[in-house]
């Protein structure tokens, strides 16, 4: 399975290199070792090379994504009032559902420790906002919130570090399942992927009309929306890329990667509005600081005033 956050391996450009393992004979012919190695995957021609090389880059774009965003919040302390409660809460229910779909497609290990790695950010992400609301919105400040955040990221850790070995164990039990038992459960991993899609796109709907109400892109990083662009544009590539090495149907495999393709080229086009937010919105930042400082100015000769008739 393929999603909008990490690249799948494709069956139908996989099946036609691989050979039936002989005495003496390799398993698969010509095809890069590297490759064959890491995800289980036989290229040997330069169409499926490059799609593969090209999904990486798209997984590993989506892998540093969130990581700007994270230290923003940290620097900004006021996560709360830049982002959208929504756009995190959409992006969580995107990966988890990713990961469902994941597990029962039995996808490969790197797949499944890639998609754990997006639930981790996610998770840090939604963290640091409830955290700097709560800590904002107190009048004192409050020493048990810093080490009840601490141990809730710790105990998160630990479990996620977990879960991949958990589930790539599990998963090997899908496989010997039924026929009519594991299609059923690969339909059904399948709509999950379909759902990720949907809340994905949904997503930026929410931080789109944030930025609009405050006026401002002010606390987001735009690194996040960026590499997030250079990941969906790079996946979409990926797909598309490896169309004239198809041995099989190529309407049949473009039907398989619609619903996610239609998510990719969707984030891409709503993140290209977000661009314009941050265009439109950095006009702004000047403005409010210069009349800041011309505000400042006016204060002292009122105080010195005071002063003066307090001393008469």
């Amino acid at each position: 399975m393929a999603t909008a956050r990490f690249p799948g391996k494709s069956a139908d450009v996989a099946a036609a290199n691989w050979t039936a393992p002989a005495p003496g004979r390799p398993l698969c012919v010509n095809g890069t070792p590297w490759i064959l190695y890491l995800l289980e995957e036989c290229v040997d021609n330069i169409w499926e090379y490059c799609s593969v090389v090209i999904g990486l880059i798209s997984m590993f774009c989506f892998l540093l994504s969130t990581l700007p965003q994270v230290y923003e919040a940290y620097r900004n302390g006021k996560v709360e009032e830049a982002m959208s409660l929504g756009f995190l809460l959409f992006l969580f229910s995107g990966d988890l559902t990713s990961f469902a779909g994941c597990y029962l497609t039995s996808q490969l290990p790197i797949q499944v420790v890639t998609v754990v790695f997006y639930i981790f950010t996610d998770l840090i992400l939604i963290s640091q906002f409830l955290y700097y609301k709560i800590k904002n919105s107190c009048s004192r400040k409050n020493p048990m919130l810093k080490w009840m955040c601490f141990m809730w990221c710790g105990a998160a850790s630990l479990v996620l570090l977990a879960l991949p070995k958990l589930i790539i164990d599990d998963s090997r039990s899908l496989d010997t399942q039924s026929p009519a038992t594991s299609k059923s459960v690969e339909i059904t991993g399948y709509i999950c992927g379909y759902l990720a899609s949907v809340f994905y796109l949904c997503s930026r709907f929410p931080q789109l009309y944030k930025n609009f109400q405050r006026q401002s892109t002010e606390g987001t990083s735009y690194l996040l929306f960026a590499l997030a662009m250079m990941g969906n544009g790079t996946y979409g590539l990926s797909v598309i890329v490896v169309l004239p090495a198809l041995r099989g149907s190529k309407q049949t495999f473009i039907i398989k990667h619609l619903a996610w393709l239609i998510g990719s080229l969707g984030v891409l086009i709503l993140d290209f509005l977000v661009t314009a937010q941050f265009i439109i919105y950095k006009k702004n930042v000047p403005a409010k600081k210069s009349s800041a400082l011309l505000s400042v100015p006016e204060v002292e000769p009122l105080l010195c005033e005071e002063e003066e008739l307090s001393v008469l």
